[in-house]
């Protein structure tokens, strides 16, 4: 008898590991040719019709169903180790009451457990929920068939395939569709065609790829993957144990998931068993289906909704098209950067709000504005332009001045054109134009020493534009309204508005006759022509005024002179021109320099040209690098001259305190002299 047990108990312990070998076995290899009988573990919407058809959703509203094989599989050797290959093949089916418009998806799952959400997991494809969403706890992996574009997910449509690690947001995705065997032509697939399509899942655990691909019901597996990707799936399953099943979910459109058929096999080198498709069941035929009462609500409200922000979306573009419209040809392409945009300039100056107005003058305003992008405080003159006459040609000077890069020159930044206007943009000043500290009482006093600094940096400013940029400049209207003074009280010439430019030795054209009268040239007036010399004479009457606090043209004393120069050139004449210095100084000034500045101030003003000196000598004698010679006499008075012009000079001369030109051109006349471009009104 002891013999007998003796023998009994090995035959036992071989048939329990034999009978336990069995039971692995079956967990990790199953297929499902139609699920009548089957032994799922099912949730949710779940349920197999008696047809042997897996619903795993019947069209509720906001619910989830999952369909799990009942017994988990061995993901891995060990605790901790690497995931085993699988494969999985499915054929599925999603219809809608509509075909181009379904709601949400659903997905092969990888869980280590079955109980996953079923309720409001809609847009969660029933796997994941609102809180869980991204969190490596979850430890699932799940390939979705997704029939809703997602923006929070980063879904790429509405019809793609993606590879999911605990997170909504895959891993790599793809629209629906397979290769073509045969081309290797892309065919689309659309997830909501109401045909069953099957799918292929196969993950190999030594290279860690994991490959998907589907096609329709009825053509070979495509040998081309749809996704193929590398996957982590160290944090996927339980230790060592993990469930696969199927899930989905739905919203508030009538919807129903089907599944006809599914194998799985687990195990390196296994390939999940054929569908048998002829043995799976038949999809209901999908004749009139009832309307969700929730969609026959919202329907009409969206859509009237929708009309609504359409017309409202058609309103604004218009209206912003209208606001921002701007005038652009082929031509301005080449001038790249120089070229603003209206809408840039309109924002810039919180739409040329009189708020932000610096000044006004005959040909338009000056705005104050912000450059949103870059924080760089700009002026915008917004002037009008009517004629198309010469503009490419005025455009291109404006680009080219735009080069110019000087300490005591204001940058000329770019433009931008609307309509019948030329918006110019520079760099804002925010101390203003020079003439208010000179003749606006209420205004601070400069003290000489910024006096001097002022004429020596518009000095240097002419010096750049006349000989040292690769072109000459001819400025053509300095004055004291168009030097304009930074945060530092530093003079910078601007507004180069009437400005010509041409190459090193080359003869300036004669033009119109532009500039402010009081610094106009004689000869200028008689030949038209705009050359560096003429600019010098501007210059020197620009001393004169900032020196003597006076302005060029106009009743400086009852009974004394009506032009700056005359009254000035007298006192020299007597011996007295420190008594011309601005009495606001209260004599508080370097007798050498004021002296210095009256003398080059009628040397470079003085009428005949020939008598006048470069710029780069005056910069010389400014600085004291050279000696300052003997001013040539001259005995006409200014007055005189002007009365012997017969171009009007003198009717010009009676209409102070004038700025306008005494011949313009259309375009030139356009950007005469506008004072503003600094924080003085």
């Amino acid at each position: 008898m002891g013999r007998l047990r003796s023998l009994l108990l090995p035959l036992s312990l071989l048939l329990l590991v034999a009978a336990d070998h069995a039971a692995v076995h079956a967990a990790e290899e199953f297929t499902y040719n139609g699920f009548g009988g089957a032994n799922l573990s099912l949730d949710g919407m779940s349920t197999v019709a008696p047809n042997g058809l897996l619903v795993l959703s019947n069209g509720t509203s906001q619910m989830a169903g999952h369909a799990f094989h009942p017994t988990p599989v061995r993901l891995r050797d060990v605790p901790g180790g690497a995931v085993r290959s699988f494969s999985a093949a499915f054929v599925f089916a999603i219809v809608s009451n509509f075909t181009v418009l379904s709601d949400n998806g659903m997905a092969f799952v990888v869980a280590p457990s079955t109980r996953l959400s079923t309720f409001n997991a809609g847009q969660y494809l029933g796997v994941l929920n609102v809180t869980d969403n991204g969190n490596d706890g979850n430890r699932v992996l799940f390939v979705e068939l997704d029939t809703m574009l997602n923006p929070e997910f980063q879904d790429m449509n509405s019809n793609h395939v993606g590879v999911n690690v605990n997170s909504m947001r895959s891993l790599q995705n793809h629209s629906a569709g397979y290769y073509d065997d045969a081309t290797g032509v892309f065919n689309n697939l659309s997830l909501i065609s109401r045909q069953p399509m099957q799918v292929w899942v196969d993950y190999d655990g030594a290279t860690t790829r994991l490959d998907v691909a589907m096609a329709p019901m009825g053509v070979p597996r495509p040998r081309k993957p749809l996704i193929s990707a590398l996957v982590n799936l160290s944090s996927v399953g339980a230790d060592t144990t993990a469930y696969v099943g199927l899930s989905a979910a739905t919203g508030v459109i009538f919807t129903r998931h089907y599944v006809l058929g599914w194998s799985f096999a687990m195990g390196g080198g296994a390939a999940a068993p054929a569908l048998d498709a002829s043995r799976l069941p038949k999809l209901p035929r999908f004749g009139p289906k009832p309307r969700s009462k929730v969609l026959e609500i919202v329907l009409p409200i969206a859509t009237a909704a929708f009309v609504l922000a359409l017309l409202v979306g058609v309103f604004l573009v218009v209206r912003r098209r209208v606001r921002y419209a701007e005038v652009r040809e082929d031509w301005e392409v080449e001038f790249g950067p120089h070229r603003f945009s209206y809408k840039e300039l309109y924002h810039a100056t919180r739409g040329f709000k009189n708020k932000q107005l610096l000044g006004t003058g005959g040909f338009g305003r000056v705005y104050k504005g912000v450059l949103p992008k870059s924080n760089l405080e700009i002026a915008v003159k917004r002037v009008s332009h009517d004629s198309k006459q010469g503009m490419k040609e005025f455009i291109a000077e404006v680009v080219s001045i735009g080069h110019l890069r000087h300490r005591n020159l204001v940058q000329l930044l770019g433009y931008c054109r609307r309509k019948g206007e030329l918006l110019l943009v520079y760099d804002y000043m925010p101390n203003g134009s020079l003439d208010k500290y000179l003749h606006d009482k209420t205004k601070q006093v400069l003290d000489w020493e910024q006096r001097f600094q002022i004429i020596k940096g518009v000095a240097s400013g002419l010096l750049y534009l006349h000989e040292d940029w690769e072109q000459v400049v001819i400025h053509r209207d300095i004055k004291a309204s168009n030097v304009l003074l930074d945060a530092d009280m530093n003079g910078r010439l601007g507004d180069f508005g009437l400005a010509r430019l041409y190459d090193h030795g080359v003869d300036p054209q004669t033009t119109h006759v532009v500039g402010t009268m009081g610094y106009l040239a004689p000869e200028l007036v008689r030949t038209g022509k705009a050359t560096p010399v003429t600019d010098v004479f501007a210059f020197g009457v620009f001393v004169l005024e900032v020196t003597c606090g006076r302005r060029p043209l106009g009743c400086i004393a009852p009974d004394d002179q009506n032009v700056l120069l005359d009254w000035v050139q007298e006192h020299e004449r007597k011996g007295a021109a420190l008594d011309t210095v601005d009495a606001r100084l209260c004599g508080k000034y370097d007798a050498d320099e004021a002296r210095l500045a009256i003398r080059l101030g009628l040397m470079c003003a003085h009428p005949l040209p020939d008598a006048r000196p470069g710029m780069r000598q005056v910069v010389q004698y400014l600085d004291g690098d050279a000696p300052m010679p003997e001013v040539a006499p001259t005995y006409v008075s200014y007055t005189t001259l002007a009365l012997m012009q017969n171009d009007g000079f003198d009717s010009f001369a009676m209409s102070f305190p004038s700025t306008v030109s005494s011949s313009v051109s259309p375009v030139s006349g356009a950007f005469s002299a506008v004072s503003g471009l600094s924080g003085g009104r």
